[in-house]
Order: C-alpha cells, then sequence, then structure tokens
C-alpha cells in the first residue's frame, strides 16, 4: 500500500486488514498531507517512511508482495505553477518508478488511484446540438460570473449529463494531468507484462481524517476547518457546481472490489468510476456542513479557480456490474458523521 498513512490511504488499510489481507504500507510522509512524524504503523500494518520515486526504496518493499494498491500522490488543485515540478515528479515519476520495479520483480496486480479528474468538464447536451464537449472556460466569462460552460456551436447554455468511464479525457489543470499520465503509464505496463489494473476514478472524497487547514486538501475539509474557526464556508462561483460527493469508508470498499477483481478475471487496464450516485452542489455540502454543526451559513463569493470545472458527475453503472461495488452511505448521514469526526 502506498500512501498507506494518507487520508484515503489509512482507511483502505484498515478495511484490507479487517479483510484478511497482510498489508506493507510505504508512506514519505509529505508535508502536504503530513505535519507531524508518521507512525511505527497503520492500524499494525508495518510502515516503512520512504519515497516511491526512489528504486532502491521500493525494490525494498515488493518482495512477497502479491499486489499493490497505489494512493501515493500529491492532490489537490494546489497553489500556483510553482507546484507542477512537484506534481509531476511525486504522481508521474513515482508511478513509473513503482511500475518498473514491480515488473522486474514480477508483481503483475495493481490498483491505482485515479480521479474524476481526468475527464475535466463533465458530459453536457445541448438542447439544439445534442452531446457536446465545451471549451476550455474563460477568465472574462467566469468574471462576470457567467459560470455555465456553453454550447461551442450555438451558444446555448448546457445541461450536464452522468459521466462514464468511456468519455474523453480531458484534464484541465496540473494534477489532472498528472493522473492521466498515472494511467496511461499504468495501462502501458499492464500491456507489456500481461498484468492487470483496476483505475479506480475517484469522485470528491470526504470522511473523517482529511488534512486540515492546507490547499491540497478537499472542498469538505475547507469548510469543516472554517466552521471549527467560527467562520462560515466560502463558497466560489454561485455554489452551483455539481459534484459527487463519495464517502471515504465506500472508497475503501471499492479498493477491496477491486481487489478481488485483479485476482479474478480482470486483465489489461480497466477505470472505474467510485462514486455515490447522488449528486450534489458545492453549496450544499456547505449548507449540510453548517446545519450539522450549527455554524454561521455559508458565504456565497463569486470567486473562481480557473482550474476547477463546473459540473461533472459520474454514473457509478460499471463498478456495480464488474465490482459489485455500491455507495450505501447517503450525503446527510455522512456529512452528519464528518462534522464532528477527528481531522488530521
Amino acid at each position: 500500500m502506498t500512501g498507506g498513512a494518507g487520508f484515503i490511504g489509512t482507511h483502505v488499510t484498515a478495511a484490507l486488514l479487517e479483510a484478511g489481507h497482510e498489508v506493507r504500507v510505504l508512506d514519505s510522509a509529505h508535508p502536504a498531507a503530513h505535519r507531524g512524524p508518521l507512525p511505527r504503523d497503520i492500524h499494525g500494518a508495518p510502515l516503512v517512511r520512504g519515497d516511491v520515486r526512489d528504486r532502491s526504496t521500493v525494490a525494498g518493499v515488493l518482495p512477497g508482495i502479491d499486489v499493490v494498491v497505489h494512493q501515493a500522490a500529491m492532490v489537490g488543485m494546489g497553489v500556483d505553477l510553482d507546484d507542477l515540478p512537484d506534481y509531476v515528479g511525486a504522481n508521474d515519476l513515482g508511478t513509473a518508478v513503482l511500475l518498473a520495479e514491480m515488473a522486474r520483480l514480477g508483481v503483475h496486480r495493481l490498483v491505482l488511484a485515479s480521479s474524476m479528474v481526468v475527464y475535466g468538464e463533465g458530459a453536457y447536451r445541448c438542447p439544439a446540438d445534442g452531446p457536446v464537449r465545451p471549451a476550455a472556460r474563460e477568465v472574462a466569462a467566469l468574471a462576470a460570473e457567467r459560470f455555465e460552460p456553453v454550447c461551442p456551436a450555438c451558444g446555448r447554455e448546457l445541461r450536464p449529463e452522468l459521466v462514464d468511464e468511456d468519455a474523453v479525457l480531458d484534464p484541465r489543470s496540473v494534477y489532472a494531468a498528472t493522473k492521466l499520465a498515472q494511467e496511461h503509464l499504468s495501462a502501458a505496463w499492464a500491456r507489456q507484462t500481461g498484468g492487470s489494473v483496476a483505475a479506480l476514478r475517484y469522485h470528491n472524497v470526504y470522511g473523517p481524517g482529511m488534512p486540515r487547514d492546507t490547499p491540497y486538501s478537499g472542498v469538505a475539509a475547507i469548510f469543516r476547518s472554517a466552521l471549527e474557526a467560527g467562520r462560515a464556508p466560502r463558497v466560489f462561483e454561485d455554489g452551483g457546481q455539481r459534484r459527487d460527493f463519495v464517502h471515504v469508508s465506500d472508497v475503501a470498499r471499492a479498493n477491496l472490489a477491486a481487489l478481488d477483481a485483479t485476482a479474478a478475471d480482470l486483465t489489461g487496464f480497466r477505470p472505474f468510476n467510485v462514486a455515490s450516485g447522488a449528486p450534489a452542489t458545492v453549496g450544499e455540502m456547505a449548507e449540510a456542513l453548517a446545519d450539522a454543526v450549527g455554524g454561521p451559513g455559508p458565504v456565497v463569493t463569486g470567486e473562481f479557480r480557473l482550474g476547477d470545472v463546473r459540473h461533472i458527475v459520474a454514473s457509478p453503472a460499471r463498478a456495480t456490474a464488474e465490482l459489485g461495488f455500491t455507495a450505501t452511505t447517503g450525503l446527510r448521514t455522512g456529512v452528519a458523521e464528518f462534522a464532528h469526526a477527528a481531522l488530521r
């Protein structure tokens, strides 16, 4: 388990151990995810502190391993383009080193933590022109608070639809580009080695143990940190951005299902949306958190980040049909727990 001491990694490690697997954890203690020293173990699984970009470190932890669950990554939108080398190094070079050592040592099964960001904007339909791909959003339109994508052919406002795994991939941020590169590298590795890759395209994951007060964290943790400090959550744009918020316990279950698939009939590279199937707006997430803690209601700011997308809502049908995975934690239930859970 790479990145096994991180937010999602600790939950996946716990689920693997509970299912009876033996787990070895590798984590680099990257400061974007960790502000203190790493523990000696994760839920009893031995932890090796090391960087996945270091071949000798990876070679030292792989002997005796049947499958790698690759969670290690630098995540989030980041601060600015000064982060670009760190994203590429941690995510793409790290994955390349890992795959090279897996090939050399004969480890042929991989569960990859990918992301919905590989889609860029989600799926859209124009009332006149049918399914279309919106162009990248422009600063002038966003500054004028025209947030909804429009049809590139006729200019009408588009209607968002569910995006499935066969959609055109169109990363629109540095992080998104590195996650797509991870997919391409692992697909090439699978073709050349005969290995199997289940690429789990996480949607907006939230839950206990999210890192607090960091620009690399998810929006749910940023809202939660504000409320904990007595401040109103600041919602960008008009709060109408649609996302699929999926609880980390469901993400852990999806990893278990993918692990079983790589041991069974999954061959080659296969991506899966990991999502709740019940979309909500960013504004609704902020309101649910504020209600759960009795804090101040969200403030809609009109601010924007150019690398953000407007709507990205997943179809979970493939994961249900092929992995037997269906998310079970609804947003209100998950948020009620998350509102009072410990953050890291």
